[in-house]
């Protein structure tokens, strides 16, 4: 489960970078478009980290709960993207939705991983 979660973890990545390079084609002379465009860029490139990280470190619930907040959030987004395009079946919108949906999953996994009372084993 930690590859599937890492994996869509890198693939949220790379949604950032072609968000990033879509942006710079789309506003690179308008600067404050460019400049808004690309704060949602660092926002991807954050959750995708976050995602990265809690991948490794399943007992971190707090990590969980970060990103189990934050995931539906970039669903959300892409969603309204969708909407504001008049699409909701563009591949930008689906993408972005499987992979927020898998992570959102993941992240709840590891908030339950983290709450199950570990066994303690005692030493002689």
């Amino acid at each position: 489960m930690k590859t599937i979660d890492r994996v869509f973890s890198c693939l949220l990545f790379l949604g950032g970078v072609g968000h990033t390079l879509g942006c710079f084609a789309a506003y690179g002379s308008k600067p404050e478009l460019l400049l808004w465009s690309l704060s949602a860029s660092l926002f991807l490139f954050l959750l995708a980290a976050l995602n990265f990280v809690r991948a490794g470190r399943s007992g971190d619930r707090t990590l969980g709960w970060i990103t189990l907040i934050f995931n539906p959030c970039q669903f959300v987004a892409a969603i309204q993207f969708g909407r504001v395009i008049q699409n909701l079946l563009d591949p930008r919108v689906i993408g972005f939705c499987l992979i927020t949906l898998v992570l959102t999953a993941m992240s709840m996994r590891s908030i339950n991983l983290a709450a199950r009372p570990r066994e303690r084993t005692e030493y002689a």
